[in-house]
């Protein structure tokens, strides 16, 4: 069985390849049943290996770096933070017919929190508020630069176009107006932090209503703290909100520049993704509304 594709250059992955590649290269796995995951990663497919462990390969090219990224850093960043992150346990190669480096971790128990459905909600706002603060404090001198860092101004074209092309499916006004708002936030003047880059709800595993772990570290590096505060308009509903803003103790620049980057992404994510995954689309979706909310209520 083959995840479904996403994109036009994407990888032929399915459960043989699998098999064929850890025999030919961890001949001790070999042995133990391989599963896909369901999951609405859009750069990995994900295969489950016996009871405790996960095969990860790259759907496309762009995805290789993310491996070796994480192969590197998350053995160095976990004693630091205060939640379960991947914990790589071996580097698989190119080879039976796949051009990229995969590799196997642990296995995470969890699920992924949606909206609405959090049992915990201010609790769970806490854990990511905790979790936020631990990878900041991070020393990040030999960090590499997050996928998404810089300031807003970078992602004005692609972001413009975006709304271009959500004509009739969105408030295009609106849209405009909220992300030209956040252009004109002050930009970061502090020190670069260690960011995640995607805490979106497909990188964060509950157990018992409780945020339990963090995914795919493929985004992560030195950045700006704003790009982690995209979490707050994807998941909590504006009284949770708050409370994660309080226990960051973000200033009103930084919480306008995270707004920004949630709805940049969502803006540029709902239509490529719109026939290629529901589920990243609708959160787009509701990103976007939240963020026009949130527009409406301070300029009312």
């Amino acid at each position: 069985m083959s995840p479904a594709k996403m994109h036009a250059d994407e990888a032929d992955i399915d459960t043989p390849l699998v098999r064929r590649l850890l025999a030919a290269q961890f001949p001790e796995w070999a042995g133990l049943k391989v599963e896909p995951v369901e999951s609405n990663g859009t750069v990995n497919a994900i295969y489950r290996l016996g009871d405790d462990m996960a095969v990860r390969l790259p759907r496309i090219e762009g995805g290789v770096e993310d491996v070796q990224r994480e192969m590197l850093l998350l053995p160095r960043l976990a004693p630091s933070l205060p939640l379960a992150i991947p914990a790589p346990l071996g580097e698989g190669e190119p080879g039976e017919g796949f051009a990229w480096p995969w590799y196997v971790y642990r296995w995470l128990e969890g699920e992924n929190p949606v909206v609405g459905g959090l049992d915990e909600p201010g609790l769970f706002a806490a854990d990511l508020a905790e979790f936020v603060m631990a990878l900041q404090r991070v020393d990040p001198a030999d960090a590499p630069r997050a996928y998404r860092s810089g300031p807003l101004a970078r992602r004005d074209a692609d972001t413009r176009e975006a709304i271009a092309r959500l004509h009739g499916v969105i408030d295009t006004d609106a849209a405009t107006a909220a992300w030209e708002a956040a252009l004109r936030a002050p930009g970061w003047d502090g020190p670069p932090v260690w960011v995640h880059a995607d805490l979106q709800p497909g990188n964060l595993l509950t157990a018992d209503g409780r945020l339990s772990a963090v995914i795919d570290f493929g985004c992560m590096g030195h950045g700006e703290p704003a790009v982690d505060l995209i979490t707050a308009w994807s998941l909590l509903t504006a009284d949770v909100r708050e409370t994660f803003r309080a226990a960051l103790g973000v200033d009103d620049a930084t919480w306008a520049r995270g707004r920004g980057w949630a709805l940049s992404i969502a803006l540029i994510e709902l239509p490529y993704y719109r026939t290629r995954n529901a589920t990243i689309a609708r959160i787009a979706r509701h990103v976007i509304g939240e963020i026009l909310a949130d527009h409406a209520a301070v300029n009312c």
